[in-house]
């Protein structure tokens, strides 16, 4: 057999072998993992704004990555917190413990954030709390942080976000460095001591270059506005919009509207704050030389602004359509400065949400669409005087927030009161609440299991230890709060379906529309690398996405 024939032989082999993607590149592990995680990104905005993405940006994911099309948070509150634990821990708050972005803890009898820390301080600006934070709220391991064990700590970590918890937990309890943004007077990335004492030097120089000033300017539309067809119109009653501007609507001066609306802050309402965040990633990439040696690092990179701009101005705004138009812009310039400095085939890149969003309730209810506002605080205080009336006393409920109740167990037990009673009474008084679609009870959620439905995702967003104890589920196309701009947490489909895409080393080139679930990316990633899952690992692993 001459040398060309044995070659063809040899190819022959690989290809029936299932490894027609084999390359000397895609036979090593990636030097660089990057996570993507798009803040309040429904996945339709990937099929309804595709007519104006570019080539390199969104469409360079879909058409030469793999497309998970049914992909779904399984479990319920769908935030942004909860969201960004589940991605890196494979796991959902059931055991990774971020039940929300704040709850009320039941043990400090107060409310806490989900990534607060007053035993770390701020570092790089004399604002005190902006930089007390830190993951010790989060229970499990994550992805990132098996990675960093895996490599003996050799391996880097860097997380990036204009929301400090958009970092935070991605980055994992190992990070050489989570970065966030403040804005107010100063506009610049801070950390805190959990990761160091002092900036390195590349943020310091980030920093005084002073990027955040640069975005204080205009903000209009990227293509004329009379293009943006995938969107309603420019002025309606169902947006926000900015103090100081009297109307919803293209253009917006940030410079003049910026002593307002938080001065800094108000680029983190705008996709300015996207462009921002991949300004700093990029330095990131170069200040920490990522992905240039032999032991895999990790980047995780939050885009936080496009759900500023959904809750400002809603699902089926401009300002949305702008905001994933220029995001496409900044995903095409982030996979230019990796395909430079670590080389195409050797990063692997997963892009993926938070949650989803719901359409503006009164933008629903004028197309004839059942939905409307559920009135939290009256609720309450039905709920209260109902209780008190029935039992005695005013002080059985400790707290009612992100639609569950808590109890106080020290007066139930003063008073001799059983608590799963006290459940099925405040169950049965709910259920007969307008806008009130569904009610489960602690011991529901302890005593039984289910396999599907609504009470499944509450179940598995359901911890033990932190969350309540009756947990209140709104009908579809429902929120509390006014009638402007968009919002989430349900457990229906507008929050749970979100895109999930990979790229790169070791990633086949196709799509399914089989079901897939937030917890899997990690377990995914984990087979990948070949290091051990997360430690809360509940996902499963995409193989038809791998090589």
């Amino acid at each position: 057999m001459n040398f060309t024939l044995l070659k063809s032989f040899s190819l022959g082999i690989l290809m029936a072998a299932g490894l027609h993607g084999f390359s000397q590149a895609n036979n090593e592990k990636p030097k660089l993992v990057v996570g993507v995680v798009v803040d309040q990104m429904r996945y339709d905005y990937l099929t309804r704004f595709a007519n104006h993405y570019g080539n390199d940006g969104f469409k360079r994911l879909q058409r030469d990555g793999f497309d998970c099309q049914n992909n779904h948070f399984n479990y319920a509150p769908t935030y942004t917190g909860p969201g960004h634990a589940s991605v890196y821990t494979g796991t959902t708050p059931q055991n990774h413990g971020i039940i929300s972005n704040n709850w009320y803890n039941k043990f400090e009898k107060n409310e806490v954030y989900c990534v607060e820390d007053t035993t770390v301080e701020s570092v790089g600006t004399t604002h005190v709390g902006v930089g007390q934070m830190s993951p010790r709220r989060m229970k499990t391991s994550t992805v990132t942080d098996e990675n960093r064990m895996h490599t003996q700590m050799r391996g880097k970590t860097i997380g990036v976000a204009i929301k400090d918890r958009g970092s935070i937990l991605p980055a994992g309890h190992t990070a050489n460095g989570a970065y966030w943004f403040h804005g107010a007077d100063e506009g610049i990335f801070v950390t805190s001591t959990y990761y160091m004492e002092t900036l390195p030097k590349w943020v310091v120089d980030f920093n005084n270059k002073k990027k955040a000033q640069s975005y204080m300017k205009v903000w209009d539309t990227y293509k004329p506005i009379a293009e943006y067809i995938e969107s309603g119109s420019d002025e309606n009653n169902f947006e926000g919009g900015f103090r100081g501007k009297e109307t919803a609507s293209f253009p917006y001066d940030l410079k003049k509207l910026g002593s307002q609306n938080g001065n800094f802050d108000i680029i983190k309402n705008t996709p300015y704050g996207n462009s921002l965040t991949t300004d700093f990633a990029i330095a990131a990439l170069e200040g920490e030389q990522l992905g240039l040696d032999k032991d895999t690092d990790f980047l995780a990179v939050s885009y936080s602004s496009t759900d500023y701009v959904g809750h400002n101005f809603g699902v089926n705004s401009k300002e949305v359509q702008d905001t994933y138009v220029r995001l496409d812009k900044d995903i095409a310039r982030l996979f230019k400065a990796l395909d430079e400095q670590v080389g195409e085939g050797n990063y692997t890149l997963f892009l993926t949400a938070d949650h989803g969003a719901v359409d503006v309730p009164s933008y629903l209810t004028s197309l004839k669409i059942p939905s409307g506002y559920f009135k939290g605080s009256q609720f309450n205080k039905e709920l209260e005087d109902f209780v008190t009336k029935k039992y005695g006393r005013n002080d059985l409920i400790e707290d009612i927030s992100n639609y569950q109740v808590f109890f106080s167990y020290n007066v139930l037990a003063d008073e001799g009161i059983n608590a799963e009673e006290l459940q099925k009474d405040i169950k049965h008084f709910a259920l007969q609440y307008e806008a009130v679609a569904m009610v489960y009870t602690r011991a529901q959620m302890e005593q039984g299991s289910y396999n599907t439905g609504v009470a499944s995702l509450i179940q598995k967003g359901f911890n033990q230890k932190r969350s309540g104890d009756v947990f209140i589920v709104l009908d579809p196309g429902y929120l509390s709060g006014g009638g402007t701009g968009s919002s989430h947490g349900s457990a229906f489909s507008y929050d749970t379906h979100v895109p999930l895409l990979f790229y790169g080393n070791g990633i086949k080139n196709g799509k399914t529309a089989n079901k897939t679930e937030i917890p899997d990316i990690a377990a995914t990633i984990s087979v990948l690398l070949g290091i051990e899952f997360p430690n809360g690992i509940s996902g499963t692993v995409i193989s038809e996405a791998l090589e």
